[in-house]
């Protein structure tokens, strides 16, 4: 159908070109010729609409390349005729044609080709394509680059369509005077610009944009219910005809990620390229994230150790496609049993053990501190014991901001084990031990999306339709994405010398209603009204400020403007080895009292907060 209708349009450029020349008394085609040229004329033009490929395309979705065929295909049907022409001419001393007219023709023919096309696709789009208009949601485009450009095409072409593209936004100022496929370029403020052209949507697709820009933009959109979305680059993108397909909504990691880390390759390289390395509390959020990390610098070994089956064996088919060529050792086993975990350091011999395991929800631990004691502070004496004794080269601790300045159960014992570490490193130094194992801690805040966090409660909670539940409405929390956090973690396992408590900078502070608020917008929806946000009180155990540092700590700098050092007191491993060895037995036979007793001596600055064990902050503690 295609061919037949460019042979129409060829036929009617050929007669209209014979009729003009004919006004001006001149033969377009010798009389004593028709017979010979004019079919020759068709076979010519098909001949070449045929190496282009001019009919293959759908007419309603023609481009720019349908039009350069339509070009090449005139243009060399042309020229092949004018050189016939001009054969004939030495050879039989007449020409079939006019050469002026052949030109004039080509011109005119090339011209109801296109034409015809640009009225069938326009036709197509007004008429048939967008019959549900009225109901298309009104969109801007943020950028007015190839990326903008693309998806402005796809939302064109889409179907059944979502969107109605009003224009593009550029934060130039250089281009509002230009126009992007007949729509305008605007500048100023998206707000005003978005109410102006009466647009529901902000699209993102510029990516030259700053994250501060960035996130300063879906903030203003979401406090006047504007909803906003992103899509990939272009190069991210295998068919960049379904690049409309790609648009998503924001996430809330989308706002709070900050710029990207730079990390120190080479020393980290250095510290684990062809090692064996030993990583526990592998399956939980950090230890996997650690685990898919590490592989990146080409380990010899990597040990994945946790007492969670399922999410284990899950881990384990994930790293053996990351890097086929690292040995991968899967050990279900339990921290708290010594004798098991020394078998492990026995035959496989790490060189770098990353310590992730640890039980972390704050409530749980205040109704089970005997577990806290044994699997936060026990499980890891037990590691760092172990680590000294086959002689690791590094052990890097994974610890939490609820251990300065404690207020809860799970915070004091990250605090004690913290302080057992830091104590290990300096008995082993101070006694010149054949020891050479450097122990480092690393102390961060809240993980955004990590196991039992804020986020994935909020999403379910929004999913389910609400409420949203908050402990306080002042409560306030630091945040950290997983591979960030990971990768400091890194980091600092490579710059450490030994006996450090490495914090990082956790950025601003995050009101933990705001982020609530933001997540019911993201989410198509307004705050306390389709999704109700519900005050349920303090949890036991929990602050509304958590802290970096104790009350008597000072940081120093290091090379990396994300990461500090702490400069916590010492304590004597000894002294300290037997209050811990009383806090094992203990826990393991009296009741929880005793037990949050005896980690208040241990740990004086732990105070609890809206809990049962607050009454014993006033009791003298005795041996």
């Amino acid at each position: 159908m295609v061919l037949l209708l460019d042979i129409t349009m060829i036929f009617l450029g050929g007669f209209i070109t014979y009729f003009i020349f004919q006004g001006i008394k001149l033969d377009y085609i010798k009389n004593d010729s028709v017979l010979i040229a004019a079919p020759f004329y068709f076979v010519v033009n098909i001949f070449f609409f045929w190496i282009f490929r001019t009919y293959s395309g759908v007419i309603r979705h023609s481009s720019q390349v349908d039009a350069l065929k339509l070009f090449f295909a005139q243009f060399f049907s042309t020229g092949f005729l004018i050189l016939v022409n001009y054969s004939s001419l030495i050879y039989w001393n007449s020409k079939f044609f006019l050469t002026t007219g052949l030109v004039i023709n080509g011109v005119i023919s090339f011209s109801f080709l296109f034409f015809y096309r640009v009225v069938v696709k326009h036709t197509f789009e007004r008429y048939f394509n967008n019959k549900n208009a009225a109901n298309l949601i009104n969109a801007l485009i943020y950028g007015s680059d190839a990326n903008a450009i693309a998806l402005a095409n796809s939302l064109q072409a889409e179907s059944p369509k979502r969107f109605k593209v009003v224009g593009f936004m550029d934060k130039s100022d250089q281009n509002t005077t230009k126009r992007i496929n007949n729509l305008p370029i605007f500048n100023g403020n998206v707000i005003t610009v978005l109410r102006t052209v009466d647009a529901e949507v902000l699209i993102f697709a510029d990516k030259s944009i700053s994250k501060e820009e960035r996130s300063q933009i879906i903030e203003d959109c979401l406090e006047y219910n504007f909803k906003v979305y992103t899509i990939p680059l272009l190069s991210d993108v295998d068919d960049q005809k379904e690049i409309s397909k790609k648009i998503k909504s924001f996430q809330i990691l989308d706002l709070l990620e900050r710029e990207p880390i730079v990390l120190d390759n080479n020393s980290i390289s250095k510290q684990l390229h062809q090692k064996t390395i030993l990583v526990t509390g592998a399956a939980g959020s950090i230890g996997s994230e650690i685990v898919r990390q590490v592989i990146l610098f080409k380990p010899k070994k990597i040990i994945v150790l946790d007492q969670a089956e399922t999410p284990l064996h899950n881990l384990s088919l994930e790293i053996s496609s990351l890097d086929p060529e690292v040995e991968t050792i899967n050990v279900i086993s339990d921290i708290k049993n010594v004798d098991e975990i020394e078998q492990v350091f026995i035959k496989h011999k790490p060189e770098v053990v990353y310590h992730a395991a640890a039980y972390k929800h704050v409530p749980l631990m205040e109704e089970n501190p005997a577990q806290a004691i044994l699997n936060n502070v026990m499980g890891t004496r037990n590691l760092a014991d172990l680590s000294a004794k086959y002689h690791v080269d590094s052990f890097v601790m994974v610890s939490t901001d609820k251990a300065v300045n404690p207020s809860n159960v799970m915070g004091a014992s990250k605090r004690i084990a913290e302080k057992y570490v830091q104590s290990l490193d300096y008995k082993l130094k101070t006694e010149n031990s054949k020891s050479s194992t450097k122990f480092i801690t690393t102390r961060f805040g809240n993980v955004l999306g990590s196991n039992g966090s804020v986020v994935p409660l909020f999403t379910k909670q929004i999913q389910e339709g609400g409420p949203i539940t908050i402990t306080h409405p002042e409560i306030i929390r630091y945040f950290m994405t997983i591979p960030e956090a990971c990768q400091l973690v890194l980091e600092a396992g490579a710059m450490g010398k030994g006996g450090e408590i490495y914090i990082f900078d956790m950025g601003k502070p995050v009101k933990i209603i705001d982020l609530a608020k933001k997540m019911i917008r993201l989410a198509g929806f307004t705050p306390d009204n389709e999704i109700k946000i519900k005050i349920i009180g303090l949890r036991p155990g929990e602050k509304l400020y958590e802290e970096l540092l104790n009350d008597t700590s000072k940081t120093l700098p290091t090379h990396h403007s994300k990461i500090m050092i702490s400069q916590d007191e010492f304590h004597h491993h000894q002294e300290l080895n037997r209050s811990i060895d009383l806090l094992v037995e203990i826990a393991k036979v009296k009741p929880n009292s005793v037990i949050v007793t005896k980690m208040k001596k241990i740990v004086p600055e732990y105070k609890s907060l809206n809990s049962v064990y607050t009454a014993l902050d006033n009791i003298e503690v005795k041996h």
